[in-house]
C-alpha cells in the first residue's frame, strides 16, 4: 500500500455525523471539520502556501490548531510543529535550520515575527484572507513527509525528525491492534499537539473515526471531572500529570467507561501504580520517541505490578532488540535499545550523517540503554544516556551546558538531572569559573533565562572547583550528583 485516501476526507465520507472533536464548548462532526479545513486550505492558498513547502505552526491546543494542521496537509505542505515553551531565539533557530517558508503563530506571539526573516502571519490574520480555490490532496502517499518535530541531540544541536504519513498510519495501526477500538471511544487530549504524544491522538482520530476531547491546558480537576462524567474512554499522560490526577481524585474511583490511561515519559513509581489500581485506573506504560511517531513498546495493565518498571513489549508492527558490542544481548544484559518498524522515521531533516549514524539496515539506534527479561519485556535504564525527563519534557544537558559555556566567566559546565517531587526530574548545573573571573548563581541563571525555555532552566547552579572527567577528559555526567553533598 503506497497511498491511502486523504484521512479526514475519507472519514467525513464514512462517518460524517460522528463527533470529531470537542473542547467542552464547541463540538464538530467529521463533516463539519472537513468543511472548515477546506476553507482554511483555500485561505492558505491565498497566502501563497504550496505543496511541499515547510510551514511552521506555533499554537496551543485548540480546535483551530487541529484545522490548520489538516488544512496544510490538504495542500500537501509539511507541518513543522513547534513547542510553545521555547524562547523566540530557539524557535527562530528551528525556522532557519528547517528553511521554513511560512510561520503561522497564535495572536499572542504576533511580535515574534520581528525576530525572524521568515514570513510570519497570525492565525487571526489568516482567517481574514479571501478563499482561493485550489487543488486538494485526495490521497496521501505514505512515504511523503507529513510533519517535522525538533528533538535535541546529545551534542546540544536540535534535529528535525521527519515523520511520514506512513509513520503516523502504522503508529495508529499498532496502537489499535493493542488497545482495540470501540464505537464510543473518545480520547482526552491534554498533552500538547506539538509533541508526538499529542499529535498522534489527532492522527488516530481521523483514521479510527474516534472523537477527541481537547484541553487547552492541563488541569487535574478538570481532567478528572471529564473522566468521571463518562464522556471519555482514554487519555495520554506523563507521570507528573497522573500523580496530580490521583491526588485530586481523593476517595473516588473512575467509572467503568474509562478504559485506558496511556502513560509515557518514563516508568511510573510503584506507589503511583498501586494507587491507580485501587482507583480502577487502567494504566498502560509505554516507551516511544519522536523518531517512532509515538509508542513503540507498551505494557498492558495486568503486568503493571508484576513487571514493575517495564515499558512492555513491542507493538505488533514493531521489532526490538538490545545490542551490546555489535551483538544481540542476552536476557537481562544491558545494551543499546534498537528498534525497527514502519512507524520509524526515515531520518533527520538536512542531517544525512546523523541519519546514517542513527538508522542502519532499517534499525533505529535509539541511544537509550535497557535490557529485556527472559519473557521479552523491555526495561529502560537510561533515556539516551543523559536525557533529563521533566514533567514529560525531554531536556538534554548538552544544550544547557552550551549556553552556560557561552558566558564569559565560565570555564567548564556540566548538567545532570536531580529528583523532583513535582516534575520527576529537573536540571541541575555545575560550573567551574575561569581564574580571575567572578559571577554569581543568580547572574548565571539570568543569563540562561535569555536563551532557554523555562523548563530547561537549572533548578540550581553550583560553582565548583572541578568537574568529574575521564582520563581522556570527557565529562562524566552521572558523577555530577556526587558533588552535591560536598557543597
Amino acid at each position: 500500500m503506497d497511498k491511502t485516501p486523504n484521512w479526514l476526507m475519507q472519514r467525513a465520507f464514512l462517518t460524517p455525523n460522528r463527533i470529531a472533536t470537542s473542547d467542552g464548548v464547541v463540538q464538530k462532526t467529521f463533516a463539519e471539520l472537513h468543511e472548515e479545513v477546506v476553507k482554511k486550505a483555500e485561505k492558505l492558498t491565498s497566502l501563497g502556501v504550496r505543496k511541499g513547502e515547510i510551514v511552521a505552526l506555533l499554537m496551543r491546543n485548540r480546535i483551530e490548531m487541529v484545522e490548520w494542521i489538516h488544512a496544510l496537509h490538504y495542500l500537501g505542505a509539511v507541518v513543522l510543529l513547534q513547542n510553545v515553551r521555547l524562547t523566540v531565539r530557539e524557535l527562530d533557530w528551528q525556522l532557519q535550520d528547517s528553511q521554513a517558508r511560512w510561520w503561522i503563530v497564535d495572536d499572542e506571539w504576533a511580535q515574534y515575527g520581528e525576530a525572524t526573516s521568515v514570513p510570519t502571519v497570525t492565525a487571526n490574520e489568516l482567517t481574514k484572507l479571501p478563499q482561493k480555490e485550489t487543488s486538494l490532496q485526495q490521497e496521501y502517499a505514505l512515504d511523503d513527509i507529513a510533519t517535522i518535530m525538533y528533538t535535541s541531540g546529545t551534542t546540544g544541536k536540535p534535529k528535525g525528525v521527519l515523520q511520514t504519513y506512513g509513520n503516523h498510519w502504522w503508529s495508529a495501526i499498532g496502537s489499535v491492534l493493542n488497545l482495540g477500538l470501540r464505537e464510543d471511544d473518545c480520547w482526552l487530549a491534554a498533552v500538547p499537539f506539538f509533541h508526538v504524544s499529542g499529535l498522534s491522538i489527532l492522527m488516530r482520530s481521523v483514521i479510527y473515526g474516534m472523537s477527541v476531547y481537547l484541553l487547552n491546558t492541563f488541569n487535574a480537576k478538570h481532567a478528572n471531572d471529564i473522566i468521571m462524567s463518562g464522556n471519555v474512554t482514554m487519555m495520554s499522560v506523563v507521570s507528573a500529570m497522573l500523580q496530580q490526577m490521583v491526588d485530586e481524585l481523593g476517595d473516588r474511583v473512575y467509572p467503568n467507561t474509562f478504559r485506558c490511561m496511556l502513560l509515557g515519559g518514563g516508568p511510573a513509581p510503584k506507589p503511583l501504580l498501586e494507587a491507580c489500581r485501587a482507583k480502577r485506573i487502567p494504566v498502560y506504560q509505554t516507551y516511544g520517541m519522536t523518531e517512532t511517531a509515538s509508542q513503540m513498546v507498551t505494557l498492558a495493565p495486568e503486568y503493571s505490578l508484576s513487571k514493575l518498571g517495564s515499558a512492555g513489549k513491542p507493538l505488533f508492527p514493531a521489532q526490538l532488540r538490545i545490542e551490546l558490542e555489535g551483538r544481540e544481548a542476552r536476557a537481562y544484559e544491558a545494551g543499546e535499545i534498537v528498534v525497527k518498524g514502519p512507524n520509524v522515521t526515515k531520518g533527520y531533516l538536512h542531517r544525512p550523517e546523523a541519519t546514517k549514524r542513527a538508522i542502519r539496515d532499517g534499525w533505529l539506534y535509539t541511544g537509550d540503554i535497557g535490557y529485556v527479561d527472559d519473557e521479552g519485556f523491555l526495561y529502560v535504564l537510561d533515556r539516551r544516556s543523559d536525557l533529563i525527563i521533566s514533567g514529560g519534557e525531554n531536556i538534554y544537558p548538552a544544550e544547557i551546558e552550551a549556553v552556560l559555556l557561552a558566558h564569559e566567566a565560565v570555564e567548564e559546565a556540566g548538567v545532570t538531572g536531580i529528583e523532583d517531587s513535582r516534575w520527576g526530574q529537573v536540571p541541575c548545573a555545575f560550573v567551574k569559573i575561569k581564574e580571575g573571573s567572578h559571577v554569581t548563581e543568580e547572574q548565571l541563571l539570568a543569563f540562561c533565562k535569555q536563551q532557554l525555555a523555562n523548563y530547561k532552566l537549572p533548578k540550581r547552579i553550583y560553582i565548583v572547583d572541578h568537574l568529574p572527567r575521564t582520563a581522556s577528559q570527557k565529562l562524566v555526567r552521572r558523577e555530577l550528583v556526587r558533588l552535591l553533598p560536598k557543597i
